[in-house]
């Protein structure tokens, strides 16, 4: 538009006539406002997603921010720390003072303290967390406090756990008193959010600015950028003198927070309602200062669409963008079809609705972005329809939901709702988007076809999480928007799980704004990055007709061709696709890259659509590999410029024109369960957008419930890398097994009988433990079940410095690969597991031939934190109840479709929950207080049972025992096992105690109740939580997975982080030293507490874990687990987390220690110090291993040196602090 203003005035009124035809927008009406804006100064368009956009605006007027992290809003909070750790100065030519709080409840109160100080203050938070601040909320709206909650709008927790987005959280809100502000694109997003916070100071109501998570707070779009020099002569003194004169102040003193009778407390309370009242028209005149600036036209309601519409859809958020293409489209063939777009919710201004509706409307179909039920309509339907009661056009008004948790809201689906109101009935209280055949709300699904303008060039990118495909096409889209003139999106979809999981990359370029605010359903090149993936998925869905593929393929020729499956040649050659190939993997692996593809791929990406010059891509693409590896070491930046160079070895695969007559290949049949077949492979093929209602109605799954066990049909197959048995070098130690994350190698004893079963399989003969003697012993890899970390190969000891196992190139189709899962298979569904027959609490060793009963997560590869969860359920997961902490563990641990978790040959297995992330010891408690009273309940009935004439004196003596040994867990599996068939035949005989007592039978064994959670909950916002249950004294035990950062949120700064370390809110490296959780929790004396590191000590690890399982009191194991947030430097990064954590305790970073209150009772020192004294040398090369200290020392080198060496004295600190607790003296009594 920039250039459009030099054109002459007749030149831009014809072609803003055409651009505006069907819009019902004067043409003068527009001229004027461009003519009047400042659109005449040069305008600055930057590449950049929706939290960007608005932290850049919410900077401008905040003093202060108190923060915590939360998807997907965190990365607001860590712009603005960013930008405050830079020296950037906000409208008052200050830094903004960032602090991090331990909840958002912390920061909701610290906000409310800090604005009763008299400092303007924000904070950014979604879904639970926002809930969080809803008590801060009303306080601050009662108050009169100007400030804005700036919310990238989530799904709220229900049936299950979602980040994605939708309107849920904010809707909880709108009783708060806060006022709410939508907006529904980037460009909005930026254009707008100055609004709210100048609305606030005016009117002295606090906002909500929120817009939709993910799809607007994620997408990298190219847009113009706000300066603050044209928003500064907006902020007026009056308004900001107004409310620092009602800080609070010892000078000027006044009481506040008082409490109120009912007398006066109602009327009192209506004294608002003049604020209120005033905010309509105060933000519409902020609207249309924003309109002044833009020359894109705001208002509380913006309608677009035919002058005379008479059919129009009312809604807000980012689904306004794709309902603009559905409009422009219909309108195309004559319809008369509008949309109202609203921005201010609350209040909700019935004048401005009823204006803004064109006079000709007859019926309207307002969209929710959430649901409640049980109400009679979502609420901005109710709104409408209450606004519109007496309203003389008397329209037709019907309501419906769409988008739930991020659900792709297409032009198509908007067409539908364009539909439905054309039927002589339309349906009212519809769904949009799904299929629901139970109760028949869905509307008719429409043809999904390309909307977005012939100028629009769209592609697919299929990768692997963190093999950064994700990353290189963020910097390909600022590359391409950065230098030149074409507009662009990008916006990233993943499955739950963590790295190593499913990405798709979604990225437009056209030469108009880009209004398709979807994923990208049409492509016209389609790269897939893990060649697995074509068995996988689907991906050629929606391929256009001579379109491009790429594939990064370790095959070629003949050997490629008969790879692609039959259904894929069978598009490419109807579909007249140009198909390329590049071997990445190699490529990689020759620069030294290992399996990162992503710069390699990029650059084949601009090679072959060449969407803008290739001498320009190349010296962008380094430009960005600077920007994004400077702080990994200049080795990282030269490996990349390598990567960047050899994107043009790729090569093209000739299409048969035969292929077009191919049959599918032959389905797989194997023995899964229908839920598998129906619900799991369908969603993990990317496909459960394709399911209906009835299909989890069907399978028992309406309240969440999910089988345990889906991850082991999975089978994936997309490592790199995967390690190889070597019979003649193997030790039998099962360290491999040991610390696997995965449960992918693992060690199997077989009888002559069941080593019969299968040819061509090595084995020794077993060397101990003696009960296992004459047995044959092999170790198998689950080749399409492991992630190819290296651990296993890493922590090797092999023979005579020769290893038992070896990493080699993963191909799924060589013969030896299909052996190994073959073998694989047998050895799980035909070898029985021999732990019976050994103590497997014993030794490490020991410890493996017991089934996992957690298998093949979505955790990372390498990630630190599973070997200690697979471990627990290997020795209790037969009776082993979980309450989990919202954050990684949950994620990996139980997200749809995949359950690791699974059960053994019994049928037992780990029962597994999760409730939130600040509550989840206090969830655990409550399951140990429900177990208590059941264990009660059966003892009251089996007295009672005991007392009957005719009693059997064996059920009496079973009962007897089972009192006995009730709250002993080897003791109660072998009562139960007496007593279980006697109350089974009693309650055949219809005996009614032991028809309850049948019912309770599974509550027999004595239950191994474990709490699990990150560092974020057990030190921050679950801390208070964790602290009371385990003072109250009851058999609980506690997991603490410390990585030291926010893990799951993307790395944040816990109280965990040590001292010195750059965190996502600790820009500058953490300032305060490490809380020491353990040796806190010591001082009750009644608690066992350990803290172990697997990799430094697997012994200590096993005597702690059994050791606080069997302690009958509370119990707390602290952790250490390597993350991939750390940035490993060393070679073989997460592949080496184990040696990390040796590391770790060697150099004295980490301690190893017990503390266990049945040595007091003996008289004895109860704590022990189990690591040897630390080689401190060692300590800053240590942190120099780890990019979140590396970059410390690169961003700021001026306080890294004392920052590290107050590290290193933080840690000799604690060090001493532990050396003494060994040597106290507890044999003298007082």
């Amino acid at each position: 538009m920039g250039k459009n203003i030099r054109k002459t005035k007749t030149e831009l009124k014809i072609e803003l006539s055409n651009r505006f035809k069907f819009k019902g927008i004067k043409i003068q009406n527009i001229f004027n406002i461009l003519s009047k804006s400042k659109m005449a100064k040069e305008k600055k368009f930057i590449t950049c997603d929706g939290n960007q956009a608005a932290a850049h605006i919410s900077y401008m007027f905040s003093e202060v921010a108190a923060i915590y992290p939360i998807t997907p809003s965190s990365t607001m909070a860590e712009y603005v720390d960013e930008w405050a750790a830079a020296g950037r100065k906000n409208i008052f030519g200050e830094t903004v003072l960032v602090q991090e709080m331990q909840s958002e409840g912390g920061a909701a109160g610290a906000v409310h303290g800090s604005l009763q100080a008299g400092a303007l203050t924000s904070t950014y938070t979604a879904s639970q967390g926002l809930l969080l601040m809803i008590p801060n909320m009303y306080k601050i709206a009662g108050e009169l406090l100007p400030c804005v909650f700036n919310v990238s709008a989530r799904t709220l927790a229900s049936h299950s756990l979602c980040i994605f987005g939708d309107h849920q959280d904010v809707m909880a809100c709108r009783q708060t008193g806060f006022a709410m502000f939508c907006s529904g694109s980037v460009q909005e997003v930026m254009d707008l959010s100055a609004v709210p916070h100048l609305a606030t100071l005016e009117t002295k109501v606090p906002f909500i600015n929120f817009f939709d998570g993910f799809r607007t707070s994620h997408e990298y779009h190219k847009i113009e950028e706000m300066d603050m020099e044209d928003i500064r002569p907006l902020v007026k003194e009056e308004f900001i003198e107004d409310f620092r004169n009602r800080a609070l102040t010892p000078e000027r003193p006044v009481t506040r927070g008082t409490a109120e009778n009912p007398e006066t407390f109602f009327t009192h309370r209506e004294a608002c309602n003049p604020y209120y009242d005033a905010i309509p028209e105060v933000v519409e005149k902020y609207c249309q200062e924003m309109t002044k600036i833009t020359g894109r036209e705001y208002h509380l309601f913006n309608y677009y669409g035919a002058e005379d519409a008479e059919n129009i859809i009312i809604l807000m958020g980012s689904a306004t963008e794709p309902a603009r293409e559905a409009i422009d489209y219909l309108n195309k063939q004559g319809k008369k079809v509008g949309m109202v777009a609203v921005h201010l919710f609350r209040p909700f201004s019935v004048d401005f609705l009823k204006k803004t509706i064109p006079a000709t409307v007859k019926r309207i179909a307002v969209l929710d972005r959430t649901k409640e039920p049980g109400a009679e309509g979502e609420p901005l339907y109710l709104d409408v329809k209450s606004a519109l009661y007496d309203d003389e056009r008397k329209p037709l008004i019907v309501g419906g939901r769409y988008g739930l948790g991020s659900s792709d809201t297409t032009p198509a689906k908007i067409v539908a709702v364009f539909k439905n109101l054309e039927l002589p009935q339309p349906k009212n209280h519809f769904t949009v988007g799904i299929v629901d055949d139970v109760t028949f709300t869905s509307l008719p699904e429409e043809e999904e076809i390309p909307m977005g303008g012939d100028d629009l060039f769209e592609a697919k990118f299929y990768g692997l999480g963190a093999d950064g495909t994700v990353g290189a096409n963020k910097n390909s889209v600022q590359i391409i928007g950065n230098n030149t003139n074409k507009y662009c999106q990008a916006y990233f979809s993943y499955d739950s799980k963590k790295s190593g999981g499913f990405t798709c990359s979604h990225l437009r370029f056209g030469d108009s704004p880009i209004h398709s605010a979807y994923q990208v359903n049409t492509p016209n090149f389609v790269a897939c990055h893990v060649q697995a993936y074509l068995h996988m998925y689907d991906v050629t869905r929606g391929l256009r007709k001579n379109g491009f593929f790429l594939l990064n393929t370790i095959f070629d020729g003949e050997e490629l061709v008969n790879f692609i499956p039959n259904k894929v040649k069978r598009y490419f050659a109807q579909n007249n696709i140009t198909v390329y190939y590049i071997n990445a993997t190699k490529i990689a692996q020759e620069i030294g890259l290992g399996n990162r593809t992503n710069t390699i791929l990029q650059s084949a990406f601009f090679r072959i659509t060449e969407v803008i010059p290739l001498d320009l891509a190349v010296e962008q693409m380094k430009a960005f590999i600077v920007k994004s590896y400077s702080k990994k070491g200049q080795d990282v930046v030269d490996k990349n410029f390598g990567a960047v160079d050899r994107g043009g070895e790729y090569k093209q695969l000739t299409v048969d024109p035969a292929w077009a007559n191919l049959a599918d290949d032959e389905a797989k049949e194997d023995n899964a369960p229908a839920f598998v077949k129906e619900l799991v492979r369908p969603i993990n093929g990317q496909a459960g957008d394709l399911l209906k209602v009835s299909d989890f109605v069907k399978h028992n799954t309406v309240d969440g419930t999910w089988q345990n066990g889906t991850a082991a049909f999975e089978k994936r197959g997309v490592e790199a890398f995967v390690p190889v048995w070597n019979v003649e070098n193997c030790i039998q130690c099962n360290k491999c097994s040991f610390v696997c994350p995965h449960a992918a190698i693992r060690p199997f004893v077989l009888t002559d009988e069941e080593l019969a079963g299968i040819e061509g399989l090595a084995t020794q003969d077993v060397k101990a433990p003696k009960a296992l003697a004459g047995m044959h012993f092999r170790v198998e890899i689950s080749v399409l079940d492991c992630l190819g970390c290296g651990n296993c190969a890493d922590v090797c000891p092999g023979k005579k410095g020769e290893k038992a196992l070896t990493m080699v190139p993963f191909n799924v189709d060589a013969e030896d690969m299909v052996k190994e899962a073959a073998n694989w298979e047998y050895l799980v569904h035909k070898v029985a597991s021999k732990q019976d027959l050994v103590d497997i609490k014993q030794s490490p060793k020991n410890s493996q031939f017991a089934q996992p009963l957690f298998e093949f997560s979505g955790a990372c590869s390498g990630c630190g934190e599973t070997p200690y969860v697979k471990l627990i359920s290997q020795l209790f997961g037969d009776r082993q109840m979980i309450a989990n902490a919202t954050g990684c563990s949950s994620i990996y641990s139980a997200s749809i479709p995949s359950t690791p978790y699974t059960k053994n040959a019994k049928g037992q297995g780990p029962a597994f929950d999760n409730s939130l992330f600040e509550d989840f010891c206090e969830f655990g408690l409550g399951m140990v207080m429900g177990n208590k009273k059941m264990k009660e309940r059966i003892a009251h009935l089996l007295e009672e049972a005991k007392a009957q004439e005719h009693v059997p004196a064996e059920f009496v003596a079973a009962a007897d025992k089972w009192m006995a040994n009730m709250n002993d867990s080897e003791g109660s599996k072998e009562a139960a096992a007496e007593l279980k068939p006697l109350i089974a035949a009693g309650a055949e005989k219809g005996c009614p105690i032991c028809k309850e007592l049948k019912t309770l039978d599974h509550y027999l064994v004595k239950r191994s109740q474990w709490i699990i959670g990150g560092d974020g909950a057990s030190y921050d916002i679950g801390y208070g939580g964790l602290d009371h249950v385990l003072a109250s004294g009851e058999d609980v035990n506690i997991l603490v997975l410390d990585t030291e950062v926010y893990s799951n949120t993307g790395g944040q700064s816990s109280k965990s982080t040590p001292l010195g370390a750059i965190a996502q809110f600790a820009a500058q490296g953490k300032r305060i030293r490490k809380k020491d959780l353990g040796l806190m929790q010591t001082t009750y004396g009644y608690i066992y507490v350990a803290q172990v590191a697997m990799g430094a000590d697997n012994a200590q690890t096993l005597k702690a874990i059994r050791e606080a399982e069997a302690y009958p009191g509370p119990s707390l194991i602290i952790a250490y687990a390597p993350c991939i947030n750390h940035g490993l430097k060393r070679k073989g990064g997460m592949g080496r987390s184990q040696h990390e954590e040796e590391l770790a305790v060697e150099c004295g970073y980490w301690h190893l220690w017990r503390y266990n209150p049945l040595l007091a009772d003996e008289g004895k020192n109860p704590f022990t110090l189990d690591s040897k004294a630390p080689n401190w040398e060692n300590f800053r090369d240590f942190l120099l291993g780890e990019v979140r200290y590396l970059s410390v020392q690169k961003a700021f080198p001026k306080e890294a040196d004392e920052l590290f060496s107050q590290a290193e004295k933080m840690a000799k600190l604690r060090y001493q602090t532990y050396v003494r607790k060994s040597q106290e003296d507890w044999s003298e009594q007082i």
